[in-house]
């Protein structure tokens, strides 16, 4: 092979700079030296075929992009740099080689896809180039197909995804039994098994309940539940439990509560191997997958900016619970279908906390935490009493046949949306410090789904997200200023100097913006006849006194007067009005706001006094 000798050049390493001579035979880095170095026993510049003068330069090594999409199709679009305008950009940047995605699309085969990105790129490319093979469709074709890539096929990972029971819990229906699906399921995860000894086939989503409203423990209950369902399935066709369990990967949800959520999946992993060991497959739950999805209950339509904090904790939460995957959902995901910003948005969460908070290099970051493992033992203690309640029901088809699951998990949602609709728990952005107007941010609609057709077996399980009561707030605010044109307002009669008031108007202005509702505000008036001009020259029908508890007891009754003969449909007051309720209202107060109350309810009854319907 052809020598060359760089040398004189200052040689940037992962440790550090300096002169150094680089030693290259043929394609290959072979020794870097001291300038001018005799340690291989001749002088290299006289010995090698070329010489390559780099001084008063750096020599730099190579970078690899390892994941770039060069003109890939997606949503009718495509990326877009071709393979030639891609390649001279990295190459302008100091990378050598990329590793591009070559596209199998569904129904296409292996290597047609496989053939289509060679063709792209054959003498287009300013550097080197190989290629990951996306399989855009697994079935027989395509695993015989996978040994040919030079994936040898005991070494090829395939997740099919195949859960009958959550398909049967979040729609009610299967287009087949319930027995035959699963037997079905068995069936072909046999096949898999043997065309790919490393597929899972069958995937226990216990997200789908957490987003229906369950709790973290009734989540985890349900996993155990439905991991035995399976368990048993696999058992009945001749297959030992340990066998069985090598072919289930496992989901659950990231929430917000990154605390929770973390000692959730260390939880998850006991209640598993503690199912696996009664079954005699205890060794085998040492190699589980179980994957995070950031759960769609936490994200608003709102102000959607706020999702990527939501996102962000999600991600760490399972990131430090120890999800061998994670998926983070676009920011826009409550909206619509996401755009090229929104994906990027949700990788680059990853890899922030994977490279610069380092998520990832730590094998049990939360190890010996007191709290963490006291947490995680009582959310593992309560899930187990579930899962002994269901399994004493005949298993969680029973129980989704009988409504228990369907009861529990409503009952939950109930429990948390009052939570947040008397403050207990806020909604940064919906319930707490909303934005009104339009947040800028504008998506087409998620394509339509078709329905599952089949026979009505149990009671579906409902998504829903915890903003959603606040939203239809908002939504009919809108509505109603796009009918009249008219914005929906609440005069402020905020009594006193700024200091006085500000408190109780900043609150009740972010409390009436959570149902569309603007509050005009001011500096603040030194008597209630002043509040009252200002009340009448605003045209709002609605007035709220807001000041001090001390100015409040002098003025307050007052100005409810004055209000009420400037022509206020209805006084309200911030605060609580304590001993002085009666008065308050004789002297004209209809209605008192006040954290604790429920705010939705509260917001209904003020739109209504708006005339919004």
């Amino acid at each position: 092979m052809t020598t060359t000798l760089i040398t004189g050049g200052t040689v940037v390493s992962a440790t550090g700079r300096g002169g150094a001579d680089v030693l290259i035979d043929g394609e290959t880095i072979v020794a870097v030296l001291a300038p001018g170095s005799t340690l291989l026993g001749h002088d290299l510049s006289a010995s090698v075929d070329t010489v390559i003068d780099a001084t008063g330069k750096y020599v730099i090594p190579g970078g690899i992009d390892a994941h770039t999409h060069m003109e890939l199709p997606f949503g009718g679009t495509a990326a877009i740099d071709t393979f030639e305008t891609g390649t001279i950009a990295a190459a302008w940047g100091g990378t050598t080689s990329i590793i591009d995605f070559a596209v199998q699309t569904t129904g296409q085969k292996v290597f047609d896809g496989l053939a289509a990105w060679h063709e792209k790129a054959s003498g287009n490319c300013a550097i080197d180039y190989g290629f990951h093979q996306i399989v855009g469709g697994v079935d027989d074709d395509s695993l015989a197909a996978l040994p040919k890539l030079g994936i040898p096929a005991a070494e090829t990972r395939v997740f099919l995804g195949l859960d009958p029971i959550g398909a049967m819990a979040r729609f009610g229906q299967l287009p087949l039994p319930i027995e035959q699906a699963l037997a079905e399921t068995v069936a072909l995860a046999r096949e898999a098994r043997t065309a790919t000894p490393l597929a899972r086939t069958v995937r226990v989503d216990a997200a789908l309940y957490h987003e229906a409203g369950a709790t973290d423990a009734f989540e985890l209950a349900l996993l155990g539940a439905t991991l035995i369902a399976y368990l048993r399935t696999f058992e009945a066709a001749g297959v030992a439990p340990a066998d069985a369990l090598a072919q289930i990967s496992f989901v659950v949800a990231a929430d917000t509560n990154q605390f929770q959520t973390l000692a959730k999946l260390r939880a998850a992993r006991r209640i598993i191997w503690r199912i696996a060991d009664a079954a005699g497959a205890g060794d085998a739950a040492a190699n589980l997958h179980i994957s995070a999805r950031a759960s769609m209950r936490v994200l608003a339509k709102r102000d959607p900016w706020t999702n990527m904090l939501r996102s962000t904790l999600c991600c760490a939460g399972a990131a430090l619970g120890g999800a061998n995957a994670i998926t983070v959902l676009p920011f826009t995901a409550a909206l619509g279908a996401p755009d090229d910003f929104a994906r990027r948005a949700a990788r680059n969460i990853q890899i922030v906390l994977q490279e610069e908070s380092w998520l990832g290099r730590v094998v049990d970051p939360m190890g010996g935490s007191w709290y963490i493992e006291n947490l995680t033992d009582e959310v593992a203690k309560v899930a187990w009493g579930f899962l002994q309640d269901i399994e004493a029901m005949g298993g969680v088809i029973a129980a989704l046949d009988q409504g228990f699951v369907q009861d529990k998990t409503t009952a939950d949602a109930g429990l948390r949306a009052k939570a947040i609709a008397t403050g207990r728990e806020d909604l940064t952005g919906v319930s707490a410090f909303p934005l009104l107007g339009d947040d800028g941010v504008k998506v087409a609609p998620h394509p339509p789904v078709p329905p599952l057709t089949g026979t009505q077996a149990v009671r579906p399980l409902t998504p829903h997200r915890l903003a959603e009561p606040f939203e239809a707030l908002r939504d009919a605010a809108d509505a109603f200023i796009a009918k009249t044109g008219n914005e929906p307002v609440v005069f402020l009669a905020s009594l006193g100097a700024v200091i006085d008031h500000t408190a109780r108007s900043t609150w009740i202005k972010n409390y009436l913006a959570a149902g569309g509702i603007k509050a005009l505000t001011s500096d603040g008036y030194a008597t209630p006849e002043d509040a009252a001009e200002a009340f009448k020259a605003s045209g709002a029908s609605l007035a709220c006194i807001c000041s001090s508890d001390a100015l409040n007891e002098i003025h307050a009754a007052a100005t409810a007067t004055q209000l009420k003969q400037k022509g206020a449909g209805a006084v309200l007051m911030a605060g609580r009005p304590g001993e002085r309720e009666a008065a308050l209202r004789e002297a004209g107060v209809d209605q008192f706001l006040f954290a604790g109350a429920d705010a939705v309810a509260t917001l209904k009854g003020l739109q209504e006094r708006l005339g919004i319907s």
